[in-house]
C-alpha cells in the first residue's frame, strides 16, 4: 500500500446550491495509513449535555480514494463509518447535510444565510483531532462572515478539530456590525434579523457588564471575542457558549429593543462568563471533551448554575440593572425552584448527571430539578456564606478566579473535592453541610435561603398564587381547545387526594362548562368547599369531587428591600453589589 506522510492541514469544504432544498454539502479530504479508517460525526455538543444524533440530517454519504474512486465502507453506530482504505493514501469523504433548524446551537441555510456550527455536522479522524484545518467556504461573494477563528478571505483557519467544532458562524448580507474595546481585547457584536439597532446603548451596556467580568477575573482567556446574534420574527430565546463567541437567539423581532432587552443583556452576559467558566475552567469529567459519547459529571452546579448566578449578578454589579430590576430576576429563580416538585427527589448534582437522560425536557412528574434554577440559588447561598465569614471581604467571583488559575491555567480540571475545597479556602469556613445536604442532598434549603436574604437587607416572602386553581387546589394548568389540561399536581393537595391524574381534561365545574374562565368558575363556586368536577380520561369522562381545605400550594415569591435596613445589612449590600 503506498503511504505518504501526513499533511500539515486538512482540508474541509461546504458548498451552497439550492437553498430551498436546505442542503448544504459537505467534503473532506483526510491522509490515512491503515487498511480500515475510521470516521465520526460529534454524538452532542458543549453546551447541551444531550446526546444530539446529529447524523439523522446526513444523505449521500460517500468515500472517494485518492484516485477518485469510490470506497466500501460500512456503519458501525449511529455516527461512525469505518472504511476500507488498503489501497489509497488519501480519502474524501462527502455528504449532505440538512441545515433546516436554526437556534443557538443549529445549522441552518437558506437563501439568505448559511449559519453552521461545525459540531453538528463536520466529521473527524479521531487520530487526526489535533491537525491544522482549513475551511473553505463556496458562498456568495456578498456575504459578510462573523466568526471568531481566524479568517483569509472565504477560508477559516483552525487550530485543531476541537477549535472547529467550537467556532460556529454566520454568513449573509444582512450582518450588522458593532464593536467595542476592553483592555486590549476587541469584541464584536453581530446582529442577524435586524436593522435600526440603537448601537450607542447596546455597546454601553455590553462594555459595562465586560468590564466587570474582566476585572474580576483580572485576564481574559482569549484575544477577541463574538456575540453571535439571530434575531427571529417569533419567539425564542437560547444561548450556547463557545472559547471565541456565542450564539444567541432571540425574539420576536419587534421586542428585542423592548420588552425583550433586558433577555438580550441577561444571556449574552450569562454566555460571556462561559468564556471562564465550563469553556476554560472545566470539570476533570470533561477535559477533554469526548465527542464520542455521554460526558457525565455531577457538576453542572457549577458550570450552569454559578453562571446562571453571577451572569445576572454582574448586570447589577456593573450598574446595568438596578437592584429592583436585579431582584426580578432574582425571584424569577425562586419561583422556578418552589414550582418544581423534583426538588423533594433528586438532588442538583443528580440532575446534572442525568442531563444526559432527560435534561432538557420536563420529564416525569417530580423526578428532578434544574441544574440552571437549583444552581444558581445554591450559588447565591455559598456566595453570601463567604460574604459573613468574611466580613464581606471575598465573595464566589473571587472564588471562581481562583479555580481559573488553580485548573485551567495550570491545563486540569476540577472536582466536587477540589471546588469545595476552593470555596472553603475563600470563606476560611466549612461549607460541608450546603454541599451534604443541599447539592449532594435534597433537604428544603427555604431557612438558609431566609437567613441569606436577611443578611442582605431583602424581604422574602411567600404569598399565595393569583390563580386559585393553584394555590387552593394545587394544580397547574393549560386552557386548551375548550378543555382545561392539568400539567402538574402538588403533593398531598385537595387535586391529588381526590384522584385528578396529569393529562385530565377538567370539562366542567358544577355542572357549569369551563374553557379559559376555569379560576373564575372555581372562585365563584367554592364557597361550601366542594367542587365536583367532569372531566376526560382516556376517552371517557368521569366525575371526581375535591373537598378544599385551608391550606395554600402553589405560592407566588415575593422579594425587596427591606424598608429600614440596619447599618450592617446596608453595607453588606454595598459590598455585594459592588
Amino acid at each position: 500500500m503506498p503511504t505518504t506522510p501526513h499533511t500539515q492541514t486538512l482540508h474541509y469544504q461546504i458548498i451552497c446550491e439550492n437553498p430551498q432544498q436546505r442542503f448544504i454539502k459537505i467534503r473532506v479530504e483526510f491522509p490515512v495509513s491503515n487498511s480500515q479508517t475510521i470516521v465520526k460525526l460529534p454524538s452532542w455538543r458543549p453546551g447541551r449535555y444531550e446526546l444530539g444524533n446529529f447524523a439523522k440530517n446526513i444523505k449521500g454519504f460517500r468515500v472517494l480514494d485518492a484516485s477518485l474512486n469510490e470506497l466500501a465502507f460500512r456503519k458501525t453506530n449511529k455516527d461512525t463509518w469505518e472504511i476500507a482504505t488498503e489501497n489509497t493514501d488519501k480519502i474524501t469523504v462527502e455528504y449532505s447535510y440538512f441545515a433546516n433548524e436554526l437556534n443557538a446551537g443549529s445549522t441552518y441555510f437558506d437563501e439568505n444565510q448559511l449559519y453552521v456550527n461545525p459540531v453538528n455536522c463536520m466529521v473527524y479522524m479521531p487520530e487526526l483531532i489535533e491537525m491544522s484545518i482549513e475551511l473553505q467556504l463556496n458562498i456568495s461573494s456578498e456575504w459578510q462572515v462573523a466568526c471568531g477563528l481566524e479568517q483569509n478571505g472565504l477560508t477559516l483557519k483552525a487550530a485543531n478539530f476541537d477549535q472547529l467544532a467550537d467556532s460556529p458562524f454566520i454568513c449573509s448580507a444582512c450582518l450588522q456590525k458593532g464593536t467595542y474595546q476592553v483592555n486590549e481585547h476587541t469584541f464584536y457584536i453581530w446582529f442577524n434579523g435586524i436593522e435600526n439597532i440603537p448601537w450607542e446603548r447596546v455597546i454601553s451596556d455590553f462594555k459595562r457588564f465586560t468590564e466587570k467580568q474582566l476585572e474580576h477575573f483580572s485576564e481574559f482567556p482569549t484575544k477577541d471575542f463574538h456575540f453571535l446574534i439571530h434575531v427571529l420574527p417569533y419567539p425564542a430565546y437560547h444561548g450556547v457558549e463557545h472559547v471565541t463567541s456565542t450564539v444567541l437567539t432571540l425574539g420576536p423581532t419587534y421586542a428585542v429593543f423592548n420588552e425583550l432587552y433586558s433577555e438580550l443583556l441577561g444571556v449574552s452576559s450569562h454566555e460571556l462568563y462561559h468564556v471562564w467558566n465550563v469553556k476554560t475552567i472545566r470539570p476533570t469529567d470533561m477535559l477533554p471533551y469526548d465527542f464520542s459519547e455521554e460526558n457525565y459529571s455531577e457538576l453542572g452546579y457549577v458550570y450552569e448554575g454559578v453562571t446562571t448566578y453571577l451572569g445576572d449578578l454582574y448586570l447589577l454589579k456593573s450598574g446595568v440593572f438596578d437592584l429592583k430590576k436585579y431582584l426580578e430576576e432574582l425571584k424569577t429563580q425562586l419561583q422556578k425552584h418552589f414550582d418544581t416538585l423534583g426538588r423533594f427527589n433528586y438532588s442538583v448534582a443528580q440532575s446534572s448527571f442525568d442531563t444526559w437522560l432527560d435534561g432538557y425536557v420536563p420529564g416525569i412528574p417530580g423526578r428532578k430539578t434544574s441544574i440552571y434554577t437549583e444552581g444558581c440559588l445554591l450559588a447565591f447561598v455559598c456566595d453570601i456564606a463567604i460574604r459573613k465569614a468574611t466580613n464581606n471581604e471575598k465573595g464566589i467571583e473571587d472564588a471562581m478566579r481562583t479555580l481559573y488559575f488553580e485548573t485551567a491555567k495550570k491545563g486540569i480540571g476540577y472536582t466536587r473535592e477540589s471546588y469545595q475545597s476552593i470555596l472553603e479556602e475563600t470563606a476560611g469556613v466549612s461549607l460541608v453541610h450546603i454541599f451534604d445536604n443541599f447539592i449532594y442532598g435534597t433537604k428544603a434549603f427555604d431557612n438558609l435561603l431566609n437567613d441569606t436574604f436577611e443578611f442582605l437587607g431583602l424581604e422574602w416572602k411567600q404569598l399565595p398564587s393569583d390563580s386559585f386553581a393553584e394555590s387552593r387546589l394545587g394544580i397547574k394548568y393549560q386552557s386548551k381547545n375548550g378543555a382545561v389540561n392539568l400539567l402538574s399536581i402538588y403533593p398531598e393537595s385537595p387535586a391529588e387526594q381526590a384522584g385528578l391524574s396529569l393529562n385530565d381534561e377538567i370539562i366542567a365545574v358544577n355542572e357549569y362548562r369551563i374553557s379559559t374562565d376555569f379560576d373564575r368558575w372555581l372562585m365563584f363556586l367554592a364557597t361550601n368547599k366542594t367542587l365536583d368536577l367532569i372531566l376526560m380520561r382516556n376517552g371517557k369522562t368521569r366525575s371526581i369531587t375535591i373537598q378544599l381545605n385551608d391550606v395554600t400550594y402553589y405560592k407566588k415569591q415575593h422579594l425587596i428591600l427591606v424598608s429600614n435596613p440596619s447599618k450592617n445589612q446596608k453595607e453588606a449590600l454595598m459590598a455585594w453589589k459592588k
